[in-house]
């Protein structure tokens, strides 16, 4: 499975890559929602080898949105994440798929194809980049930290945005907007940027950079700081050091600065 999920995600990086430089085809799903004949092309070579390979496994994915997450096994496919950026050239978009076991993260493919990277993880296994072992950042408190977020596409989801932006803006190192969940989360894990967050997210943007994190020696958990589900659309990913910091601020709950048996903070 994992190998097919290389294969897959590298195929697909080939076709949206070699479409970027070319015009668009672009369908407009819903509000702020768009998808390009790059998305479509790249989803069917991804489906047709995964059906050919693995037909009794249910694939969930973006465009297409067959199956649905149970027991046994489901693959879990964004074939161009981040089509906003791609549809306006911008150069940040990735392959993301992501295989579930019983509805838990099992294996985790995200596939940049711009930049040549791949990250793969494993359940108990590991994070690597092109074969790299991976961990998340040592930044130990929030307001040195570099913190990804993206925005919904509904107005009522900027608007959650914006009052955890207000909450944390005061409270952090610097912030970034990727325009890629999937990116975003890969980032953590290579210790590129130390937390990302986001309110509205689907399980295709997730099932496989949740697992790079974990793997990474990162954390994954609601914005509530309840455990991370797949189906949840709030998740906030960190190097699990600033962890419980970043959740106090974003909520706005009082930070409590942890105290020696000296009396010093």
């Amino acid at each position: 499975m994992l190998m097919t999920a290389i294969e897959a995600a590298l195929g697909a990086g080939r076709i949206i890559a070699d479409r970027y430089p070319g015009g668009r085809e672009i369908t407009v799903k819903g509000f702020r929602d768009l998808a390009t004949d790059a998305d479509t092309a790249a989803e069917s070579f991804i489906m047709e080898l995964i059906h050919a390979r693995f037909p009794d496994h249910a694939i969930i994915s973006e465009e297409a949105g067959d199956g649905a997450i149970g027991n046994g096994y489901a693959w879990v496919v964004d074939p161009l994440d981040g089509t906003t950026n791609y549809a306006h050239h911008h150069p940040v978009f990735a392959v993301s798929i992501g295989v579930l076991e019983d509805g838990n993260p099992l294996l985790g493919v995200i596939h940049d194809p711009l930049r040549g990277h791949t990250f793969v993880a494993e359940r108990g296994g590991g994070a690597r980049l092109n074969n790299v072992p991976l961990r998340v950042s040592q930044t130990a408190e929030p307001d040195n930290a570099m913190i990804g977020l993206d925005w919904g596409h509904a107005d009522e989801a900027r608007e959650r945005m914006l009052g955890y932006l207000r909450n944390i803006i005061s409270h952090c190192g610097t912030l970034r907007a990727l325009g890629s969940a999937a990116l975003a989360l890969a980032h953590v894990a290579a210790g590129w940027m130390d937390a990302y967050f986001q309110t509205g997210l689907k399980p295709w943007d997730v099932a496989a950079g949740v697992l790079l994190v974990r793997e990474a020696g990162g954390r994954c958990t609601t914005l509530q700081g309840e455990p991370y589900r797949i189906q949840e659309p709030g998740c906030v990913a960190t190097n699990g050091l600033i962890h419980d910091g970043l959740l106090r601020f974003l909520n706005g709950w009082p930070y409590i600065m942890a105290v020696d048996d000296r009396g010093n903070g």
